[in-house]
């Protein structure tokens, strides 16, 4: 198994005959992640550094991985100090960097980079695109059960879009999963909310987000970061895809992904989370600059339940959208 702190090529690990394992989903399903950030300060990281960072550190060495891909690029300005850390304890870390101004060329080295590293071919990495396109497309095929069809949560929306940063180590298992869920969620009554949201920014380091808004007639029928992680964007060539993912990249490419959602998904408004002690906070600026729709900002510091201070600001946000739902004209909410 090869540890990956983000999003990468994935098809690189699979064509070289590894497993891949998205750290950060071990860490967020593990039977208590608070402990797991515990650990991590007990071996001297500070309290002001990102819990998932944290979390990272300890599962890697709780579940003894060898090797880990760290995303030094286009993702935590941390990890580049946590792979040093991770190399002093006898972790192999392999370094992958996306350019920040998607530049195709650099995009290339990298990907080679990485492909000579794990030792496979380019046609191996050709036919393991060509397969995992193929469960690409099921997820397209539930996303549109979540927007179009109202048959599936924001949840278990979120669940299966942020395992496809791996597809759970095993593909062929995750579409046979995926597919027994769309079957099912084919026959569910639709969703009938009030309110329709986006939810923007990485996956939250909290439980009960989903649920809770669910229950005060509202549902996120867009998770733009783990849509993203889903590849959605159909290139057959796999710089194209790499380079149509909006994340790693500057904002601007966010920006019109997030456009385009909020009119095709009929977004009323969208919640922005941010991670304490993240530099992407400050995305926010431009977000609400560039989007012109309700904005609720949370900040998430360590896993857990959703405090209650968290819990009304939601409530009061959804409750806004619904006394508003007839007006049109922008707001901003903070």
């Amino acid at each position: 198994m090869i540890g990956i702190t983000a999003t990468i090529p994935v098809e690189i690990v699979f064509a070289s005959g590894h497993t891949a394992v998205d750290l950060n989903n071990l860490f967020i399903t593990a039977s208590d992640p608070e402990q797991l950030v515990v650990r991590a300060e007990q071996d001297g990281f500070a309290h002001n550094i990102c819990a998932w960072i944290k979390g990272i550190y300890s599962v890697t060495l709780e579940r003894g991985f060898k090797q880990v891909i760290a995303v030094t690029g286009g993702d935590c300005s941390n990890t580049v100090a946590l792979g040093e850390v991770l190399a002093s304890k006898g972790v192999e870390v392999i370094p992958f960097a996306f350019p920040l101004d998607g530049d195709r060329a650099e995009l290339y080295a990298q990907i080679d980079l990485l492909r000579q590293r794990l030792g496979t071919s380019w046609e191996a990495i050709s036919r393991t695109k060509t397969r995992l396109d193929e469960v690409r497309g099921r997820l397209r095929r539930l996303d549109e059960l979540t927007h179009r069809e109202n048959r599936v949560s924001g949840l278990e929306n979120h669940q299966f879009l942020v395992s496809s940063s791996d597809f759970g180590g095993d593909p062929e298992r995750f579409q046979r999963e995926l597919d027994r869920f769309i079957r099912a969620a084919r026959e569910r009554e639709p969703f009938r909310e009030e309110i329709r949201l986006g939810y923007l920014g990485v996956p939250p380091v909290f439980s009960r987000f989903y649920e809770l808004i669910e229950s005060l007639g509202a549902r996120v029928v867009y998770n733009e970061v783990q849509r993203q992680f889903s590849m959605p964007n159909e290139k057959h060539d796999i710089m194209d895809q790499y380079l149509a993912y909006t994340y790693p990249y500057a904002v601007e490419g966010r920006v019109r992904d997030i456009r385009k959602a909020v009119n095709a998904r009929h977004l009323d408004g969208l919640i922005h989370y941010t991670q304490t002690f993240c530099y992407r906070q400050i995305y926010d600026i431009l977000l609400r600059k560039n989007l012109r729709v309700p904005i609720l900002t949370l900040e998430g510091d360590r896993p857990g339940s959703l405090d209650s201070r968290t819990s009304l600001r939601i409530e009061t946000f959804i409750q806004m959208l619904k006394d508003r739902k007839p007006s049109s004209c922008p707001i901003l909410f903070r």
